[in-house]
């Protein structure tokens, strides 16, 4: 097969090199993308008399039916060719001629590649976006449902104060809003069109790069030719936002893992979302979240490795920069299945209430609010945080927990206490009581749900 690009050369080149050099089988996926944009590229050579308007027609009438050929399976891509971008141009060709020949005039390679990612990224993140909604109309339905659930809190993965699990759900929840957050800003920034940066130097034709960028629907043109072909800032960028929210959904998948677990038994995954043992009968296995967790070093790496591709290139292209595809895609790719995996396993979750509001008794987290019981009748903070201490320790040796503690036994400790006490430290209350925004009480809860899934709807 012809090289297209034969002429200073004979195009001939070593088989494995050839091979070495292809990148088809990961870029045949923008073909819709590269299809798309010769089509509008085609218009406006037309429009501005660079080919005639018959010609113009001519391409976007062959390129209309090379993508209607493709999608319906009557055409397949052929794996030989060095790209997507010679093999439609080459069918094209095939098809119509010379006329084929013509639509390339007034663009490279360079600044075509360029566009075709552009264009299939910023599907990508819309496709993105929604699965993360997904994840938070999850998320939001979750925590409404347990609102009121009491469950510890942690530090340092030690019980420290009474929360609901909504409340812990709804933190997620907020990560996951900066993460659209993201998205959308790396969206503005690629939504910029290169088509007519050419190799490097723009071209000689009187296009109309506006024009061509509009048809697109891109927001405005890059504003130098050197920067458009060299510029994958926009690839770092969304694997850098990918990479964040795939830490935030790692963060989550662990925690449902531990609270999966025998030694907590916080919550139960649907047997949808879960394995068995080969040998252990006995075990519900949380392999989904541990492939969340597992893969989230996957897309770290990809993001890595296109950094450290960048970091030496002078301007403007260099092949190295066809290994942009293969990791950003992967890292898509990987974003999207954990996605769709995770937002219903959260949907499908059974929570056991019980058993979360049983270790916030065992936990003592409710002594920060004995100790201000005894501030509110007039001790000192750091006497009352002692006596507190103390009837911790008195809890722990005798097995029981400070809301069953007998009366005598405080007085024993402290004539401040009084029968009032036992609705002061009630973990009912303690939850009540935080009445700050964004804290664990019932309607904070129920405002962070209604603000979340007003951002839902913007």
């Amino acid at each position: 097969m012809g090289k297209m690009w034969a002429g200073r050369t004979s195009g001939k080149t070593d088989k494995i090199a050839d091979d070495f050099n292809s990148s088809i089988r990961f870029d045949s996926r923008m073909y819709r993308q590269d299809i798309t944009g010769s089509m509008a590229h085609a218009a406006m050579l037309g429009s501005r008399g660079i080919i005639s308007k018959e010609d113009a027609d001519t391409l976007i009438d062959g390129l209309q039916m090379v993508l209607d050929d493709i999608e319906s399976g009557a055409l397949a891509v052929d794996m030989t060719c060095e790209d997507i971008h010679m093999f439609v141009e080459q069918e094209l060709t095939n098809r119509l001629g010379d006329v084929g020949k013509k639509l390339h005039t007034a663009r490279s390679r360079n600044d075509q590649v360029a566009l075709d990612i552009r264009m299939y990224l910023r599907e990508e993140i819309d496709t993105i976006e929604a699965l993360t909604k997904d994840v938070l109309e999850a998320l939001c339905d979750q925590a409404d449902t347990h609102k009121a659930s009491i469950m510890p809190g942690y530090t340092h993965l030690q019980r420290a104060q009474p929360i609901t699990f909504g409340h812990h759900l709804m933190a997620y929840a907020m990560m996951l809003l900066r993460d659209l957050d993201r998205l959308a800003d790396c969206r503005k920034r690629m939504n910029q069109s290169p088509i007519g940066c050419c190799a490097l130097a723009g071209t000689t034709y009187d296009t109309d790069r506006e024009m061509e960028a509009k048809s697109l629907q891109f927001d405005g043109i890059c504003l130098n030719s050197l920067d458009g072909v060299s510029d994958r800032d926009f690839c770092v960028e969304l694997m850098s936002a990918i990479s964040i929210l795939m830490m935030h959904m790692s963060r989550l998948s662990e925690e449902i893992i531990l609270w999966s677990s025998w030694e907590f038994r916080f919550v139960e995954l649907s047997d949808a979302y879960t394995t068995g043992s080969s040998i252990m009968p006995q075990k519900k296995n949380s392999d989904m979240a541990e492939l969340i967790r597992g893969k989230t070093g996957r897309v770290y790496g990809d993001l890595m490795g296109l950094l450290t591709t960048l970091k030496g290139l002078p301007l403007a292209y260099n092949k190295d920069m066809q290994e942009d595809k293969e990791g950003v895609f992967d890292a898509v790719d990987t974003v999207k299945m954990c996605l769709q995996v995770l937002a219903p396993m959260i949907a499908t979750m059974t929570v056991h209430t019980e058993n979360m509001k049983r270790a916030a008794q065992q936990g003592f987290i409710n002594a920060t609010d004995l100790a201000d019981y005894l501030v509110k009748k007039g001790l000192p903070f750091r006497s009352a945080y002692k006596i507190s201490g103390q009837l911790v320790a008195k809890c722990i040796q005798d097995h029981t927990v400070l809301e069953e503690l007998p009366l005598h036994v405080y007085k024993a400790y402290s004539d401040l206490f009084d029968e009032d006490l036992y609705e002061e430290i009630a973990l009912e209350t303690c939850v009540s009581k935080r009445i700050s925004q964004g804290g664990t009480s019932v309607p904070s809860v129920e405002a962070q749900i209604a603000y979340v899934r007003k951002e839902l709807t913007v």
